[in-house]
């Protein structure tokens, strides 16, 4: 390049404030220590786009990203797709290629571990499980996960609200499950119709949504203790941002279930989180690897939440990185919201690829580059930058040599992560499942008492019946083989005393046990204990969550 053109990148990428150092510009082939390219540390909440083809050095620009975000203080929180992030919270190792890549770039290394935190969802990894309870997910974004239509979503926030009237904490998806079941039971119909009634076309839907989810996996992500997501805004002591780790190597087999933690994840970040616009540095900064996995076969609704949170959260201070092979994998809607751009090596060995080629060079800003050549010529660990500077307008286009992290490169072992997580105060506070009592519990009383209440009454209904029979009926009772006493005949069914009531009279009665049963569940010390348990502040914002305050 010429020396103007070096000194257009120079000035390009020269920012009063703090910013995250990405590496150096390449003139031609050779790295210019420089021309240091870098993103201001303001800036990460404009989102941003790290591209490129499998094996050009994705997931180590995040970890450049993400261990300079944690050393400014900035929590991270990163999905691990393929096992390789791990080795964030490890020092880096020392090895005579990596010497010489210093020493080309000019760049300072010292190894080190970052502060890190293993989660997984459930209890499906090795890391701290995360879950979160079926009422704080709340009916409307509960529909948008089992995509359910107008219809079937009221219906759904009818039992909602049955249930929080009723007591009935819904935990997981056995106790939707349950409350489903008992309003469509006979016990449970007159309470169904009391709240404004619905098929039982209509509840069956809903209850194969959820046998679905809960084939992909959602049976093990909800539950308590339900994650509380501030956690993911921590600090350790020295006032590095914490790194959050979230294995997803399963992802492939349970992609719902990544989808529905990712929408209660961001909207409930979205509603907790304070109005904060343009600060210094970022409160949160996401990164989402392999986000062709996230959307490929995506519902709609899941398109619309995630477009809506990019557009909305950055008010909040929070930044959102996608990770992926190709610009095209992610939808146009979310990819106009991104400002940083970091594109890897991209390959052209097919007419698709060609394509792809193409439309990604239309989408940065022009410049002195054969772009076309440029992508596809690219080594491992060299990308095409642009950002967006303190005034919101595009830096220049760089050819860049990203630095080395101080971070291992590849995954810890999985020894090292089993002691990390039980070193953690998180695998304290979430690692055992609470099964408190719940709708499910509660639920399975009622009916069961039904069921005996049932029983009492057919007995009494069958010795109403012995006593009003005919006087031949019993000639079998009276013979004389039978020892000549009614009273003393082996064979006689007995019958209590009131067994000759009419139904009629009956009923109130079985309604009065019903009331009283209702009432010492109502009145109960563990009653109103997980009736706490299930309260839940009722916040409806856009999203429609619901959310337990702590």
């Amino acid at each position: 390049m010429t020396t103007e053109a070096m000194t257009t990148l120079k000035d390009g990428y020269t920012f009063d404030g703090a910013t995250l150092e990405l590496g150096v510009a390449l003139d031609g082939e050779t790295p210019a220590p420089d021309v240091p390219i870098a993103i201001p540390l303001g800036m990460l909440n404009r989102h941003g786009l790290v591209a490129g083809a499998t094996g050009t050095g994705k997931t180590v620009t995040l970890q450049v990203l993400a261990e300079q975000l944690s050393k400014a203080g900035v929590p991270v929180f990163a999905s691990d797709i393929k096992g390789d992030l791990s080795g964030i919270g490890a020092p880096g190792v020392a090895s005579e290629k990596l010497t010489k890549r210093l020493e080309a770039a000019g760049q300072e290394w010292d190894p080190a571990a970052n502060p890190t935190e293993f989660y997984t969802l459930g209890d499906s990894g090795l890391g701290t499980p995360i879950r979160a309870t079926v009422t704080s997910f709340g009916p409307i974004l509960l529909s948008k996960v089992l995509e359910l239509n107008d219809t079937q979503e009221s219906v759904l926030s009818l039992v909602f609200h049955y249930a929080d009237k009723a007591g009935l904490a819904l935990l997981d998806l056995s106790d939707l499950r349950a409350v489903l079941t008992y309003l469509t039971s006979d016990e449970g119909k007159a309470e169904l119709e009391g709240i404004g009634g619905a098929s039982k076309a209509t509840v069956g839907v809903i209850l194969r949504k959820i046998a679905e989810l809960s084939a992909q996996g959602g049976d093990v992500f909800f539950g308590e203790p339900e994650f509380d997501t501030a956690d993911l805004l921590r600090v350790d002591d020295s006032g590095a941002g914490i790194v959050s780790v979230l294995e997803l190597q399963k992802l492939n087999q349970s992609p719902a279930l990544f989808s529905t933690f990712l929408m209660w994840l961001l909207a409930d970040l979205f509603q907790d989180l304070p109005e904060i616009g343009d600060a210094d540095k970022p409160a949160l900064v996401f990164f989402f690897d392999e986000a062709h996995l996230l959307f490929a076969d995506a519902s709609k609704a899941f398109l619309e939440s995630v477009t809506q949170t990019v557009r909305l959260i950055r008010s909040k201070g929070v930044g959102v990185f996608f990770v992926t092979q190709t610009p095209k994998d992610v939808p146009e809607d979310v990819l106009a919201q991104l400002g940083s751009r970091i594109q890897h090596q991209l390959r052209a060995h097919t007419p698709n690829d060609a394509k792809a080629l193409k439309a990604t060079v239309a989408t940065f800003p022009k410049s002195d580059y054969d772009l076309e050549s440029l992508l596809t010529s690219l080594g491992i660990g060299e990308a095409v930058v642009t950002v967006m500077d303190p005034d919101g307008a595009p830096t220049p286009v760089a050819a860049t040599r990203v630095r080395a992290p101080e971070s291992k490169i590849g995954p810890m072992s999985e020894d090292e992560i089993k002691a990390a997580v039980a070193a953690s105060d998180q695998q304290k506070k979430y690692g055992t499942a609470i099964d408190n009592e719940s709708a499910r519990e509660i639920l399975t009383k009622r009916l069961e008492a039904g069921a005996a209440e049932q029983e009492a009454e057919a007995s009494q209904t069958a010795g109403s019946q012995t006593a009003g029979s005919p006087a031949g009926g019993s000639s079998t009772a009276e013979s004389p083989t039978a020892g000549g006493d009614a009273g003393s005949g082996s064979d006689r069914v007995p019958f209590p005393e009131e067994g000759a009531r009419a139904p009629r009279e009956q009923n109130p009665k079985a309604e009065k046990k019903d009331d009283n049963l209702f009432s010492q569940v109502v009145n109960s010390s563990a009653f109103k204990q997980f009736t706490r348990t299930a309260a839940r502040e009722i916040a409806r914002g856009i999203f429609g969550t619901s959310r337990r305050r702590r």
